[in-house]
């Protein structure tokens, strides 16, 4: 299967143009802090989450590269559960959010700190994997104004600890030039997930995510971080005009 049920999301004066036949441009413009910035490729807009199209097994494969290292915010392609709803802004069905699901590429800008443990990478290149039980989040919303005891720092390390039990993950470094072209591949299946570059496999994980999941491909201005310390970090990064680019994307 190739591209074809990809769909372009973006937030204004970002552009998500098809630049040859397969080949994707996503662009997020300069700008400052507090304003979101995100081009977007998906396949699950207007889905709920049990309609999402994608099972394992399965090998996702593409190309793609970026305007500079470091990006501030995140960028990516994989496979997700869509956790926090966010089709919801642009016409979709989420309205509750859920435990985190993946199998990607994930690049991360320093501010983020994307892990709940603290033997794992949380920034940077990574080939990432989140593993979570499929609860309903309902019975769960009394609880929510408790969330602002996060903000004590003692606290907030005993929810990481907690989080940390319930969401199972693992990801790798990577050591990239992620300005320059490269062959990526995802090999998803029941028991674990495989993760390849130009051919080389770069780590293998013993933590698979159930699906069903969606696919994406992003870049955003956006930082999130729950630290080791209990420190709780979250919004958009000011930046210049950034992109990536993605050809050859193709699901089998």
């Amino acid at each position: 299967m190739s591209d074809t049920g990809l769909k372009p999301h973006q937030t204004p004066a970002a552009e998500v143009a098809e630049i040859a036949a397969g080949a994707w441009r996503l662009v997020i413009p300069a700008g400052r802090a507090g304003q979101y910035r995100l081009a977007q490729l998906d396949d699950y807009r207007s889905l709920s989450r049990q309609a999402f199209p994608w099972q394992p097994p399965l090998r996702l494969t593409l190309e793609a590269r970026a305007s500079a290292d470091n990006l501030p915010g995140t960028w990516g392609f994989g496979l997700w559960n869509d956790p926090f709803g966010n089709g919801l802004a642009y016409g979709g069905t989420r309205l509750l959010p859920a435990l985190p699901k993946a199998a990607w590429f994930f690049f991360a800008s320093e501010q983020n700190y994307l892990s709940f443990r603290n033997d794992q990478p949380a920034h940077g290149a990574l080939a990432g994997v989140f593993r979570s039980p499929s609860l309903p989040v309902w019975p769960f919303l009394p609880l929510a104004p408790l969330a602002v005891l996060l903000a004590v720092r003692p606290l907030a390390r005993i929810g990481r600890r907690m989080a940390a039990g319930i969401v199972r993950e693992h990801a790798a470094a990577l050591g990239l030039d992620v300005t320059r072209w490269h062959n990526y591949a995802i090999d998803w299946r029941s028991d674990g997930v495989i993760f390849s570059v130009d051919g080389q496999v770069v780590d293998e994980s013993p933590v698979s995510p159930t699906g069903p999941l969606g696919l994406v491909v992003w870049i955003d201005n956006q930082y999130a971080a729950w630290r080791p310390d209990g420190r709780l970090g979250y919004g958009t990064l000011a930046g210049p005009e950034a992109w990536i680019e993605v050809r050859g994307l193709a699901v089998t």
